[in-house]
């Protein structure tokens, strides 16, 4: 299933003019088709798949997560909430550093609680034994560096030299696995089976002594597993050899694979210009409401881009003079008014808006591409920008 070509043929046929702009357009549909490969994946693997709510948190598909998915993971207190309140399941929260007044709530939240060093362990320990003494049963486990780098920028390999992200497995000494009953790791971004595989190659050999000690394996995020290139087959057989072996619970915290393909972010042209080439300022903000774009950077698809003519500098409406999106051909040169949408939004791009320079926030839609059913589900107030500051 080619979801990338569906995602376009789908949101082709929406009219851009229905929702506010700027808005984040959502096709349930498109979510359960991940939600479904990825539950697939789970019952021919007996995988444990968790969404990670760091990528995608609309909770208004929460129903959807719940209905395929064991549960949620989270990267801290609020996500955690979110996953034990809106989506059920079983909650694993990891976190580089927590607060102490955090971690009553965390551990009562929590069925996995994964530390970073040995040293936060136990600095918590006696948060640990209090809760577990008030009927807790949370389990402990701590994320490790493989120090195997797969990574395709540095900015985002958790395994890159100096990494705060996990301990390095060669300073971990038999007694720092005292009390953790898992070990977590993650270190792909947006790839396929195969730099698990060899990650797994990689590591393998320094934890041969720990792995009997284990009750889970935590394989963390960034696979690509609703891509429609992805090893599927091999990652299945991989998770099943891994049971079998060390007598082990396998999870996986997939992100950006529940919702790639299944949203879109719909614009609108409020002004032409000219400077050494055709410029457009639009009311949607890189910085504002794709920050990867300028982070990462990419370069988002354009909803009907063609080629073979002048391209228009698409810009936003901040004073940031780098709040460029990037040059796009239109079939039609750009007018003020006009409508237009950027591709693959609802994963990350949802989750990192800001108001920076009081630019509005976007609407969210959920739109159903079967029925055409529609839903304005959060309009951008003042207050938003407002009340995010005293």
């Amino acid at each position: 299933m080619d979801t990338k070509t569906l995602h376009r043929a789908d949101f082709a046929r929406f009219d851009l003019n229905r929702v506010p702009s700027p808005c984040f357009v959502v096709d349930e549909v498109a979510v359960e088709r991940n939600l479904q490969i990825l539950a697939q994946v789970a019952e021919a693997s007996s995988a444990r798949i968790l969404s990670a709510l760091k990528a995608f948190s609309m909770f208004s598909v929460a129903p959807l997560v719940r209905q395929y998915l064991s549960g949620t993971c989270a990267s801290g207190i609020y996500e955690a909430r979110l996953g034990r309140e809106e989506y059920g399941g079983e909650v694993t929260t990891y976190c580089a550093g927590y607060k102490p007044t955090d971690m009553p709530e965390i551990l009562h939240l929590s069925d996995h609680v994964i530390f970073n060093s040995p040293s936060q362990h136990r600095r918590f320990a006696g948060q640990v034994a209090e809760a577990r003494a008030a009927g807790e049963t949370v389990s402990l486990g701590l994320r490790i560096n493989p120090e195997h780098s797969e990574g395709w920028t540095e900015k985002y390999d958790p395994a890159a030299p100096c990494s705060r992200l996990g301990t390095p497995i060669s300073k971990l000494s038999a007694d720092d696995w005292d009390g953790i009953e898992g070990l977590h790791m993650h270190t792909l971004c947006e790839q396929g089976f195969e730099p698990l595989q060899r990650t797994w190659a990689a590591l393998e050999p320094k934890i041969t002594d720990i792995l009997p000690r284990l009750k889970w394996l935590n394989l963390g995020g960034g696979h690509h597993i609703t891509q429609p290139d992805y090893d599927r087959d091999g990652l299945i057989a991989f998770v099943r050899d891994l049971r079998a072996r060390f007598d082990v619970e396998v999870y996986l915290e997939p992100g950006e694979a529940v919702a790639i393909n299944s949203g879109i972010l719909v614009g609108e042209i409020l002004d032409v210009l000219d400077n050494s080439m055709p410029l457009a300022i639009t009311d949607i903000s890189a910085t504002c409401h794709m920050p990867d774009v300028l982070e990462a950077p990419y370069r988002p698809d354009l909803l009907g881009e063609v080629e073979d003519v002048a391209p228009h500098r698409l810009g936003g409406p901040s004073c940031l003079a780098g709040d460029v999106i990037g040059d796009y051909r239109f079939a039609t040169a750009p007018e003020v008014g006009q409508r237009f949408a950027f591709l693959d939004q609802s994963h990350y791009s949802m989750v990192k808006t800001n108001t920076f320079n009081g630019v509005p926030l976007p609407a969210i839609a959920l739109w159903n591409s079967d029925t055409d059913a529609l839903r304005i589900l959060r309009r951008p107030a003042y207050e938003d920008f407002k009340e995010r500051l005293s």
